[in-house]
């Protein structure tokens, strides 16, 4: 978790005492209705948001503690502080606790504990089998589909070029059933060897069976077996004079090889581990995580968890790991680069959610512990990396302060911009950038919903669109500096770049005035001559315009924050576009839900067909009552009701 910078880690100024002794008082008389047994708590403060989330093999003992100030941590004074109320739930175990726990931090994202960041699904190879002739595709998400799960892979990079390989090997097909049932002779993958065409018929069901299998063990980790087979088959064809079949069953031995040169690492002694390794500098973590799976390397993914300075790696990790694990299956054994007292409970936790034993070792000798120190090396210059970005960044922001004449530097800067094509299809979006690079998870598109703006009108939209992104916010977050977050950037921005000139941003004043909010910095930016980027000329309120030199770093910053906005909004412009094209008349007619929609389709095939049935050919639809088709005529006919009633 990230310190509030206004608050000293060894002290906090103004009313204390006081809310120290209010937190102590609300803890010390909650101490007394607790049980001794295990369970889960929530701290929380005056407004109702989760301040921390913690568990306890004795609630009793581990809250009460919280009553004592003498020897807490700066960060757990501050927590006592703020609060105002407790919640509990008891377990029946202190493994249940620590799920529960876990599962509880995600979901509520509290201030003060470890928050995992960026926590994305990994993707799989799926060898879906429920279709006679199987399919092999990627996967991400619930394993609802009959098959066979291998991963995770660290990238859907990785499993791309992992499946393009093994169809150069097993001659698996990637189609869809829809597309296999629909073919009448083989494919281009089939011409090119990537597929061995059994939509068609090319190789029997019964010899495809065999490459699917032989797909299967190689991902199981039996590579040596396939490789022997595949050899041996080739020898045997050659014996034979079937030199064009020799010629396959090489290609397929190189691709294997291909598959297994890209894996990197592959240890001899390791089949199926994850492996974790934290490191610390600059007040930031790192954890590097190495998925093994048969006895292969699968890829790496680098995350930095929100954490307070205060906390050690043991502590975060522990946090880290029982997190990462609560959606996610666990593999049998998780290495780990540094110890920690809870190890043997968490292995514990995840054998008992897993339905098999797990197993979390800190090596101390041999090849697992050269696999959790090449993990620590990448986590060292990953978080090198970032470190000296941020500091690359935070010039950037210190620049961008002077050039605007901001009091201080933005640590949340919203972007704003419109996208449409002669007023159709209007959009607004907005993209954020923090601290830490740009806040995806931040950005917010806007569908134009005002009936009153002339088509093509930018200034009507940008009010539109500031009106009700900043109505929105004043509602949700409160005043402007009197709302904390929990999230890595606060809820208000500290800049407002609007993507065009004085007329945009006289528009954009005006909204924030109207709304309380004059005192907002902002600034427009707008094209130079011809639209040449790097003559951009950039317009403040009350001041006069000016440009930034050609080369000048902040100028290449600021045109970086305006692309990705122009960016954003033609993205989200031409999805509406695309959704708008596509739109079926049918989802039009009130009443027409999924189901009577496929009725009619499948009765006459296209919407436009629809359009022309008469009343009666409507009716003997299944599900079509003679009000609704009624309904339905009347939508495409503009026709006087004696017209229709002779339908």
């Amino acid at each position: 978790m990230q310190d509030d910078d206004r608050t000293p880690d060894n002290a906090v100024t103004g009313d204390e005492p006081n809310a120290l002794q209010k937190g102590v008082a609300v803890i010390a008389e909650i101490v007394t209705r607790l049980p001794n047994g295990p369970g889960v708590y929530r701290m929380i403060n005056g407004d109702g948001d989760v301040l921390y989330v913690g568990k306890a093999r004795s609630l009793k003992k581990r809250v009460s503690s919280y009553a004592r100030i003498a020897g807490q941590s700066a960060r757990i004074i501050r927590m006592i502080q703020a609060t105002a109320q407790m919640e509990f739930v008891t377990t029946a175990t202190e493994t249940e606790a620590l799920l529960l726990e876990a599962n509880l931090i995600k979901r509520l994202r509290p201030r003060y504990n470890v928050l995992l960041r960026d926590d994305k699904s990994f993707p799989y190879i799926l060898i879906a089998e429920n279709h006679p002739a199987a399919q092999i595709m990627k996967h991400r998400g619930a394993r609802k589909r009959k098959g066979a799960y291998f991963g995770p892979f660290a990238s859907a990079g990785a499993v791309d070029r992992t499946i393009n390989a093994l169809q150069r090997a097993f001659l698996i097909r990637t189609c869809t059933d829809s597309v296999y049932e629909s073919r009448t002779r083989p494919c281009l993958l089939y011409q090119i060897k990537r597929c061995a065409g059994p939509c068609t018929g090319e190789t029997s069901l019964s010899d495809y069976a065999v490459l699917v299998r032989e797909a299967k063990t190689f991902l199981s980790g039996r590579s040596d077996a396939v490789h022997k087979e595949l050899a041996g088959a080739m020898e045997q064809a050659s014996a034979n004079l079937d030199f064009e079949s020799a010629a396959i069953y090489r290609d397929r031995l190189a691709a294997l090889s291909h598959v297994q040169s890209r894996q990197g690492i592959n240890p001899q002694g390791v089949n199926e581990a994850d492996v974790f390794a934290i490191h610390q500098n600059g007040g930031q973590t790192c954890v590097q995580v190495f998925f093994f799976r048969t006895g292969q390397n699968w890829g790496n993914r680098a995350y930095y968890p929100r954490a307070d300075k205060s906390l050690d790696a043991a502590e975060v990790l522990s946090a880290f790991l029982a997190q990462f694990y609560d959606d996610k299956p666990c593999p049998k054994v998780i290495l780990v680069s540094t110890d920690f007292g809870e190890r043997r409970l968490l292995a514990e936790a995840l054998s008992e959610k897993s339905g098999r034993r797990v197993t979390v070792n800190h090596p101390q000798r041999g090849e697992k512990r050269a696999l959790v120190q090449h993990a620590l090396v990448n986590a060292q210059e990953a978080l090198a990396r970032r470190l000296a970005e941020s500091d690359t960044q935070q010039g950037l922001l210190d620049g961008l302060m002077t050039a605007l004449g901001l009091d201080s530097p933005p640590q949340r800067i919203e972007v704003y911009d419109n996208s449409h094509i002669m007023g159709t299809n209007p959009v607004g979006a907005m993209i954020v950038f923090g601290t830490e690079g740009f806040a995806k998870n931040e950005y917010r598109k806007f569908n134009i919903k005002s009936k009153d703006i002339t088509p093509g009108d930018d200034y009507g939209m940008m009010r539109e669109v500031l009106t009700r992104r900043f109505s929105r916010l004043l509602k949700e977050a409160g005043p402007r500096g009197e709302s904390a977050s929990n999230d890595e950037i606060g809820p208000w921005p500290d800049l407002l770049l609007i993507d065009g000139g004085r007329g945009q941003l006289s528009a954009a004043r005006q909204v924030l005035d109207e709304l309380g909010l004059s005192d907002m910095p902002m600034a427009g930016v707008a094209k130079g001559p011809d639209r040449n980027a790097g003559r951009e000329t950039f317009y403040q309120t009350g001041q006069k315009s000016f440009t930034l030199p050609p080369r000048d770093p902040v100028l290449y910053f600021i045109q970086r924050l305006r692309d990705e906005a122009h960016r954003f909004a033609i993205g989200s412009h031409r999805a509406r576009r695309k959704k708008e094209m596509v739109r079926n008349p049918l989802d039009e007619i009130q009443g027409i839900g999924p189901a009577r929609k496929r009725s009619l389709l499948r009765h006459f095939g296209t919407a436009k067909a629809v359009g022309k049935a008469g009343i009666s050919d409507l009716r003997a639809i299944d599900g079509i009552s003679e009000q609704m088709a009624r309904l339905i005529y009347d939508y495409f006919h503009e026709t006087d009701p004696a017209s229709r009633d002779r339908q």
